[in-house]
């Protein structure tokens, strides 16, 4: 690049890094955990549903914990199969068989409906069955993945920390598997990119403009849900986490969004293919399918985490230190604000610097969404593939 340009994009970027860190809602820092809390008078009665298609791999760390959840009050496990052909129906029968515990009930929806995602389709089954199969609705929803593991006391504290707050959905960004050196490279960077599009405080603030969830665990007041139309008002979302708590937002309902210290992903993602399908399989929907979005985006990544390491060897090579001085504080801003994250998954604080590679990847997961929706082979999961909602 030339000096000129190359002095410009790392003063530009230095600037959108202390924009970041002083003023995107102290988006890095790990200690949003759930609200003080206190154990209600009478504790409501709750309905889990539990969304699940081909799950066989991880229904046996997962589903355990839910029927063995030490709840005080009425609570039951409702799992959807939806169309799984790996026998996750059979095996979770099995295993509600073999852990006594909460009442498990397993149903089938069949085929999603025109114009809904499968996910969402064995939602809105579940959460029909959980409303209707007794003489009075559960009070709350637990709606959780298949690969998401519970401490016994999870649904304990998700409930004291609703009904104590007053809130209508409460939700927990699971802590993700990282294990390989891949997931160790990508997978806590996920969460940080996360929490910097959402940054947690400003989602919790009662007058907060804006509204996310983490959809791995999300407790939801059943009359919320009814009032905001959950799920039908969103059932073309493949961002369906997000989708839901503006649903929430929008009908007037108070949100809580923060780390989890009882929930766990159990899904592994060994190989790079792997999270590069986990992530490439919905970013082109994140962007609503818009190429100046998606070009938008391209820009973002490059000037905010490209532009300093490369400043800063431009500028020693060219011996301009102004340019290295902002490339290298620019690089040690976005370092610094990653270690709390890096903690947080008990991962060394030398794969902090890595993260302009990290994000590399991350851009190119983005494009190659974007080719694949153009190819028709855009967002989907487990054999189904989505249309933008406004094709569908």
């Amino acid at each position: 690049m030339g000096l000129l340009t190359a002095a410009c994009a790392a003063y530009a970027s230095l600037a959108a890094w202390l924009w970041l860190t002083l003023a995107q809602g102290m988006f890095w820092r790990t200690d949003v955990r759930l609200p003080p809390r206190t154990a209600p008078t009478h504790w409501p009665s709750v309905a889990i549903v539990v969304p699940a298609r081909d799950e066989a791999e991880v229904l046996p760390r997962s589903l355990p914990s839910l029927i063995a959840q030490d709840y005080p009050g009425e609570a039951e496990v409702i799992l959807v199969d939806d169309g799984s052909t790996d026998g996750t129906g059979d095996l979770a029968r099995r295993l509600a068989r073999e852990n006594p515990g909460l009442p498990l009930t397993v149903a089938a929806p069949g085929d999603p409906a025109a114009g809904w995602t499968g996910k969402l389709w064995a939602l809105r089954h579940g959460i029909r069955i959980a409303r209707t199969a007794h003489a009075t609705e559960p009070d709350f929803l637990l709606l959780t993945d298949a690969d998401i593991a519970h401490e016994p006391d999870s649904l304990r504290e998700l409930v004291a920390a609703a009904t104590s707050a007053d809130l209508d959905l409460v939700s927990q960004m699971a802590r993700l598997r990282v294990v390989g050196p891949w997931e160790r490279l990508v997978v806590p960077a996920f969460v940080y990119f996360f929490a910097q599009l959402y940054p947690f405080r400003r989602i919790n603030r009662p007058s907060a403009r804006t509204a996310a969830a983490a959809g791995g665990c999300v407790l939801l007041r059943t009359t919320t849900a009814v009032r905001a139309g959950i799920p039908d008002s969103i059932r073309q979302a493949v961002i369906d986490d997000v989708s839901l708590a503006r649903a929430v937002h929008r009908s007037g309902g108070r949100i809580w969004l923060g780390l989890a210290e009882r929930v766990d992903s159990v899904r592994p993602y060994p190989a790079l293919a792997d999270l590069w399908r986990m992530v490439s399989r919905s970013a082109y929907a994140q962007l609503r399918h818009q190429p100046l979005l998606l070009a938008g985006t391209v820009a973002g990544l490059v000037l905010v985490y490209l532009v300093p390491p490369a400043a800063l060897l431009t500028g020693l090579a060219a011996g301009r230190p102004a340019i290295a001085w902002a490339g290298g504080l620019a690089w040690l801003l976005m370092a610094g604000t990653y270690l709390p994250m890096l903690r947080y998954y008990r991962q060394p604080a030398a794969l902090a610097p890595l993260l302009p590679f990290t994000a590399l990847l991350y851009l190119l997961m983005t494009v190659d969404s974007a080719v694949q929706h153009y190819r028709g082979r855009g967002a989907s999961w487990k054999g189904r593939t989505y249309a933008r909602p406004s094709d569908a």
